[in-house]
C-alpha cells in the first residue's frame, strides 16, 4: 500500500466515526457535511442520528454500521492494498473537490501522484466498434504524452480502451462498486495493471459491494467530476454517457465528442451533442488546445465554497418550522433559497430541517443544491 502524502490527515479514530456515518443509510455527503457543520464531528453526529430521525418523520430508524463493521472495511482496504482518503487530506483528488457534494471518503488503490496531473476523461460505448476503440486508445494516448491524466468509468468498450492506452503517462479508473469486485469482471488484470503503473482506481461505494444499475451514475459523477473537460466517442441516445455529459457541462467541465457516421446507432447520442454545442473532436490537440487555459487553475467555473449556516445561534426548528417547509416542498425541486424567502424562516432552521428529512428518507438532493420531495413523501 502507498504511503500516504504528507498533511492534513484524519485520525484513526476519525477515520472510523466517518465511515460509519457515511455508510449510514439516507446519510449522503450533502447530510454528511451539514451533520459535520452542526455536531463539529463525526462521531458526535453518530450519537444524533437517532433523534434527528425521528423528528424528520422516519416511519423506522435506520440501523447505524457498528464499530466494529467499520474496522473489518478498513482492514479489508488494506488486504487489497487500498486505503481510504478523507475530503481534507492531501491525497484527495482535487477536481472531485469542486464538485456540487463531493463524496466525503474515497477508497483509492494506486498513486495519488497521478490527481495532481491535469485530468480529461473518456468514455463511450460498451459494444463499440473497431473504429471507436481505435480512436478512444489513440485519443488517450496522445493526451497522456502531452501531460494529461485520463479517467475512465473501467467499462467494455471505450472505457477500456481509454484506460489501455493511457496506462503508461498515468489513467484513473472509477468503480461503481467496491474496489474489490471490479466490474466487468474481464478488468480486474486491467484495474491491478493500473495501481501498479502510476494510476489510481477509486470508489465512493463499500467494499464488497456489487454494482447495481443505480450505481453507475454515481459512478458517472465522479468520472466527469474528475476531469476539466470529457470525451465522448459513440454513445447512443439514452446512454450512461450522455448521462457522464449532462453531469459534466452542470460542473462547468468542458464536454466534446468524437464525430460518427449517421448511420450508426452507436453515435447518434454523441452526434446529437455536436448539435447541442459540444467541442467537435478528431485529434487531441482539439482537446488540449481547448483545456490548457484551464489546467492551470484546476478548478473551472468553480463557485465558493458554500457558508454553512450558524447553527449555534439559531434555536432548533420546531413543528410549526416543519411543517412549513413540508408545505412548499414537492416532486418538482427548488433552491433552498427559496424555501427560504417563501417561508421566512432562519437559514440554519431550514437547513436543520432538511436535513432531518433527508436522514428520514423523505426528500432527495439535486445538482445545484435544490431538493425535492420523494415520491410519495408527505
Amino acid at each position: 500500500m502507498r504511503k500516504p502524502a504528507a498533511g492534513p490527515r484524519l485520525s484513526d479514530r476519525q477515520r472510523l466515526s466517518w465511515l460509519r456515518l457515511i455508510r449510514t443509510q439516507n446519510v449522503g455527503p450533502a447530510s454528511f457535511r451539514e451533520l459535520i457543520n452542526r455536531f463539529g464531528s463525526a462521531e458526535a453526529a453518530l450519537e444524533m442520528l437517532p433523534e434527528l430521525m425521528i423528528s424528520g418523520g422516519a416511519r423506522k430508524i435506520v440501523r447505524i454500521p457498528s464499530i466494529a463493521e467499520a474496522e473489518a472495511e478498513l482492514e479489508a482496504a488494506g488486504e487489497n492494498g487500498a486505503r481510504f482518503v478523507g475530503i481534507g487530506e492531501a491525497d484527495y483528488p482535487p477536481m472531485l473537490k469542486n464538485m456540487d457534494n463531493p463524496p466525503p471518503l474515497i477508497a483509492m488503490k494506486g498513486e495519488a501522484a497521478v490527481f495532481r496531473l491535469p485530468a480529461v476523461a473518456i468514455v463511450g460505448a460498451r459494444n463499440a466498434s473497431l473504429a471507436g476503440i481505435k480512436m478512444a486508445r489513440m485519443l488517450a494516448a496522445d493526451l497522456g504524452r502531452d501531460g494529461y491524466a485520463i479517467v475512465s468509468g473501467l467499462a467494455r468498450g471505450i472505457d477500456t480502451a481509454a484506460h489501455q492506452g493511457s496506462l503508461s503517462t498515468g489513467t484513473i479508473g472509477v468503480l461503481a462498486g467496491g474496489l474489490d469486485v471490479p466490474y466487468p469482471p474481464e478488468n480486474i488484470g486491467l484495474c491491478n495493471d493500473i495501481a501498479e503503473r502510476g494510476g489510481a482506481v477509486i470508489s465512493e461505494m463499500p467494499f464488497g459491494w456489487q454494482p447495481r444499475a443505480q450505481d453507475f451514475p454515481r459512478r458517472n459523477r465522479l468520472v466527469a467530476g474528475a476531469a476539466l473537460g470529457l470525451v465522448v466517442i459513440e454513445a447512443a441516445q439514452r446512454s450512461g454517457s450522455l448521462i457522464s455529459a449532462r453531469l459534466a457541462g452542470e460542473m462547468g467541465r468542458l464536454v466534446f465528442a468524437v464525430p460518427g457516421s449517421p448511420l450508426d446507432p452507436r453515435c447518434a447520442g454523441s452526434n446529437g451533442l455536436l448539435k447541442d454545442g459540444a467541442t467537435l473532436v478528431t485529434e487531441a490537440s482539439d482537446v488540449s488546445g481547448a483545456i490548457a487555459p484551464l489546467a492551470g487553475t484546476r478548478t473551472p467555473r468553480a463557485a465558493p465554497p458554500e457558508k454553512a449556516p450558524d447553527f449555534s445561534a439559531t434555536p432548533p426548528p420546531g413543528e410549526d418550522e416543519r411543517t412549513g417547509v413540508l408545505e412548499v416542498l414537492g416532486p418538482t425541486p427548488v433552491a433552498v433559497d427559496e424555501i427560504i424567502r417563501h417561508t421566512g424562516l432562519n437559514a440554519a432552521q431550514v437547513s436543520m430541517v432538511l436535513l432531518e428529512l433527508d436522514l428520514a428518507g423523505r426528500i432527495e438532493r439535486h445538482a445545484g443544491g435544490n431538493v425535492s420531495l420523494v415520491f410519495g413523501g408527505s
